[in-house]
């Protein structure tokens, strides 16, 4: 048996990798970096935020592995924030983003969580949440 601590990192497959970082550094406070990975010619980019990160794939370009049928606004991601959810979704509305559900009560890994709900550029779900 195999048993699991925590995830490293997700992947999300993007339309336009510097569209996908622009939105997420000046909405989501998130990092670009770039890496070389081992057995890749060319350099990767992932979106860096506490001690995650999150690599990005550019739909149609050839990098293997990936996911049997990664499309662009096929995930959904829960992203903690320290930030007063209130403050939060303030910002998000003053970056011209649609707040598209929230306030709201949901159950996280944890414990129970304060949501509220965003696209990125790719249609990708964002729920941005306070650990209650």
């Amino acid at each position: 048996m195999i048993l699991v601590t925590h995830i490293d990192h997700v992947v999300l497959t993007v339309k336009d990798i510097s569209t996908t970082i622009e939105f997420y550094a000046r909405v989501l406070g998130m990092h670009a970096i770039e890496f070389n990975a081992s057995g890749h010619q060319s350099p990767r980019t992932a979106l860096t935020f506490g001690n995650q990160k999150i690599n990005l794939h550019e739909a149609g370009n050839k990098f293997k592995p990936k996911a049997k049928q990664p499309t662009p606004g096929s995930a959904d991601l829960c992203l903690i924030t320290d930030t007063d959810l209130n403050q939060a979704m303030t910002y998000v509305q003053s970056c011209n983003v649609e707040i598209i559900q929230g306030p709201v009560e949901r159950t996280g890994a944890t414990g129970k969580l304060l949501s509220f709900y965003i696209r990125d550029p790719d249609q990708n779900l964002i729920e941005i949440v306070n650990e209650l």
